[in-house]
């Protein structure tokens, strides 16, 4: 089974607006990442322009409709296109979400979250187990960004991705900004959180930034929107995670609004800044 290998640099999700500059002189980014679901077509420009970036650079493939945390069979079909995206690009990396949006016939264009009980854990792990068989290739399972807590949850979710990876082999992508709005949104401290979180099996991590709005009950509500720059906060945990992972290849998203390439560039450079110090520090 293929593992991830990602080099231990700052990427940024490809936007097909920036081509023609990225593609118009070598670019200082670590990798690419995309949407597999936006690849699933047989050509046409979006597999002419990613077909010419994977020539120069590193490449992260990101699912969002795989529905992992679905307690009904995983689609075959799409998971058949799936392998076809994978065999086409060998990507150094595959990804999915610690959640689901499908039911019966019913596709839901949202990542909704799932309580943590010995069943979904079961019923998760099986699947993990079926999608990283058939690809031939290691997953990593993103934890989520959450809005509402479920009374029937028995396990804590960073015990709850340890044990995953415990059942599967998956790695784990450690989304920062998913740890600090929900954390946020659930009046907890995220520096606890990601005290527990099982670090030794991040392999990436991703950055964005968040939209701020009020709850019914007149609370902060924060939204994990892809909208902004990275936040400061966010930032600011990014560099505990580090400090105890190392580098690790890690990612901007920036997927609505999505600025002009110079601005997005400008993020990701300042990432590469702080794993460059990083890794100053441990070789010190």
């Amino acid at each position: 089974m293929t593992s991830s290998q990602l080099p231990r640099r700052a990427g940024v999700g490809f936007k097909p607006e920036h081509f023609a500059t990225i593609n118009s002189a070598p670019q200082p980014i670590g990798f690419f990442e995309v949407h597999a679901e936006n690849y699933m077509g047989a050509g046409g420009p979006p597999h002419a322009q990613l077909g010419r970036l994977r020539e120069d650079y590193a490449l992260s493939i990101h699912g969002v409709g795989l529905s992992i945390g679905s307690m009904q069979p995983l689609d075959k079909e799409h998971l058949r296109r799936l392998k076809l995206v994978c065999d086409r690009y060998e990507p150094e990396s595959f990804s999915e979400h610690l959640a689901w949006s499908t039911h019966d016939t019913v596709f839901l264009n949202d990542l909704l979250p799932l309580p943590y009980t010995d069943e979904t854990l079961a019923r998760v792990s099986e699947h993990i187990d079926e999608v990283q068989t058939f690809l031939g290739r290691q997953m990593l399972l993103e934890n989520p960004a959450t809005y509402l807590l479920f009374e029937e949850s028995t396990i804590a979710e960073t015990d709850f991705l340890a044990a995953i990876v415990n059942r599967t082999g998956c790695g784990l992508l450690l989304d920062v900004n998913n740890v600090f709005v929900a954390s946020t949104n659930h009046r907890m401290d995220p520096r606890d959180y990601l005290n527990r979180f099982p670090v030794q099996w991040v392999r990436e991590a991703h950055l964005s930034g968040h939209s701020e709005t009020i709850d019914d009950a007149g609370a902060p509500l924060l939204i994990d929107s892809h909208d902004t720059p990275v936040k400061d906060p966010v930032w600011a945990l990014y560099e505990k995670l580090i400090a105890r992972t190392g580098p690790i290849a890690s990612l901007i998203e920036w997927d609505n609004d999505v600025p002009e390439w110079p601005v997005l560039s400008a993020e990701a450079q300042l990432a590469d800044a702080m794993l460059e110090r990083c890794g100053a520090r441990r070789a010190a």
